[in-house]
């Protein structure tokens, strides 16, 4: 029988494994998904990925499906319901900064007609290609992750090192860095 190979970070996680092999990598181009992963990025600094992908559709029905035009308008009350939510992680600070996210990205989408355009920019709109071998070979910045940072931090966002920008570049495939033997490597190279 011939196994599919694919990046070791999935291990034997069956959450894992259906994130990396339909989304993580993949060229995303919506505003709202884009914003979906922008928001779960922020929520999982400090934390493992894993604890934020079980808890995603907790957090797709606290945050209005992540709907920015909807998130802008919490209130008090509506913080402290969230506080209250045990379906996600809560930090103040990081509800805080999802309602003020959500500010910047509607600014920006208004200005620059789409957050899309305006993200994927960065990269020329063509994803970036690693050639990493191993999963320890991959980095967790790059002198362009560090950049948009600081560009996103002067706009105002909170939450957006760049470490998570980097990790935000990978989930939505504006960078592509499945290990060279993995099986998504290989359907991105063939335009799959």
């Amino acid at each position: 029988m011939n196994e599919k190979i694919r990046c070791r970070w999935t291990g034997e996680s069956d959450i894992y494994i259906n994130y990396h092999d339909s989304e993580w990598g993949r060229p995303v181009h919506d505003d709202g998904k884009l914003f979906e992963m922008l928001l779960l990025e922020t929520m999982q600094a400090g934390l493992s990925w894993i604890t934020i992908l079980k808890k995603r559709e907790s957090y797709r029905k606290a945050f209005d499906g992540f709907d920015a035009s909807k998130i802008v308008l919490y209130d008090n009350k509506k913080i402290e319901s969230l506080m209250l939510n045990e379906g996600i992680i809560r930090n103040r600070l990081k509800i805080n900064s999802a309602i003020n996210n959500a500010k910047i990205f509607l600014d920006i989408k208004d200005k620059q007609g789409s957050f899309n355009n305006f993200i994927w920019s960065y990269v020329n709109n063509t994803p970036i290609i690693g050639k990493f071998e191993k999963i320890e070979d991959l980095p967790s910045t790059t002198p362009l992750s560090d950049r948009l940072s600081k560009d996103l931090k002067k706009m105002g966002f909170k939450f957006i090192g760049s470490t998570t920008i980097y990790s935000f570049m990978q989930a939505t495939g504006m960078v592509n860095d499945h290990i060279t033997d993995c099986f998504v490597y290989k359907e991105m190279l063939n335009g799959i």
